[in-house]
């Protein structure tokens, strides 16, 4: 086994032993007795409906990948950049930076383009699920809980910001002048302004508009999963609007706390808060509200992030089939 592959298999551990220990404390917590009794209460099918509302977010985003590698004037077979994409979801979990980087070290793999070229597709992936997001929570805001319409116009804010100063030439060249005079630093300068220059091609006004179209559809299904799993629960406990504010109010929550690999932890407290409330308001005694949003966050998490590293893993395995192992890489 590579160093490569051995760091990122480290990181996938600490990622799913974190992953363990946080969902035996919710079980803990909540009564384990009573929330295994409460998720037995799910149709069967709600669970591989919720798995299949992922996947075609996943294949729905995949379109967005394909996008920018096409923006970028990389050229992959469909299949090899489907296979590239899943397998980037493995990362989902790993704390750090390696997540990050990790589908342009599979690109530089098979296409030899550098990693300092691809990178900025993962920031502008980044930018516009924030995005779709952020449409997700001001749209579910609305009505009933307009009190929270402010979070979705200050994250549209600061995102504004982070995409004019990425696609500056000033700021750009600012950065690359700044690092030349850096001791260390300066060897990265021509770099970063090659990542400057993909992020500019990348975060065009005109092509915003697409990308964040497919996160917005993207994250809806999986917004729709969480709805099932919610009201399979306590039927009329929560109104699809509230599930969808809830599910992306909690996500964007987790996504800003970088140190938490997943979000985990701060996505499950978020969710749970919101949802405790909800079924609290719909007529459940307080504990066993507690123990049906605690049954419903852990299903739906195993439905959206531990399915999204468990598709990932299986890309994984097929691609260093396909391609041989996984190399570390400098650019």
């Amino acid at each position: 086994m590579s160093d490569a592959a051995r760091k990122l298999q480290q990181r996938l551990v600490v990622g799913i032993v974190l992953g363990v220990l946080l969902y035996a404390g919710m079980l803990l917590w909540a009564d384990a007795g009573q929330v295994v009794r409460a998720v037995r209460q799910i149709p069967w099918w709600v669970i591989p409906g919720s798995c299949l509302l992922a996947f075609c977010n996943y294949c729905l985003r995949f379109l967005r990948w394909q996008r920018y590698l096409r923006l970028l004037d990389i050229r992959l077979d469909t299949g090899q950049s489907f296979l590239i994409s899943l397998a980037g979801l493995a990362m989902s979990v790993t704390p750090g930076k390696m997540g990050e980087v990790f589908k342009s070290w599979l690109v530089r793999q098979v296409h030899g383009a550098r990693i300092h070229q691809t990178a900025p597709i993962v920031v502008a992936e980044r930018v516009t699920d924030l995005l779709g997001y952020l449409i997700l929570i001001a749209v579910a805001s609305s009505g009933a809980m307009s009190e929270y319409a402010w979070i979705s116009w200050v994250g549209l804010l600061a995102c504004a910001f982070a995409v004019l100063a990425l696609g500056s030439q000033q700021v750009s060249t600012a950065t690359r002048k700044t690092l030349k005079r850096t001791p260390y630093f300066w060897r990265l300068a021509e770099r970063v302004e090659g990542a400057f220059a993909s992020a500019r091609l990348l975060l065009k006004p005109k092509e915003l508009l697409l990308p964040v179209a497919i996160a917005c559809v993207g994250w809806g299904l999986e917004c729709a999963a969480f709805h099932w799993i919610a009201t399979a629960l306590v039927p009329g406990g929560i109104q699809f609007q509230e599930s969808v504010f809830a599910f992306a109010f909690s996500a964007v929550a987790g996504a800003l706390m970088i140190f938490a690999p997943g979000g985990l932890g701060v996505t499950e407290f978020s969710l749970g808060k919101l949802l405790r409330g909800h079924f609290s308001k719909s007529g459940l005694a307080l504990e066993a509200a507690q123990q049906s949003a605690a049954a419903a966050v852990i299903v739906a998490r195993l439905c959206t992030l531990w399915f999204a590293v468990a598709v990932g893993l299986i890309a994984l395995v097929r691609f260093t089939r396909r391609y041989g192992r996984i190399e570390e890489v400098s650019d």
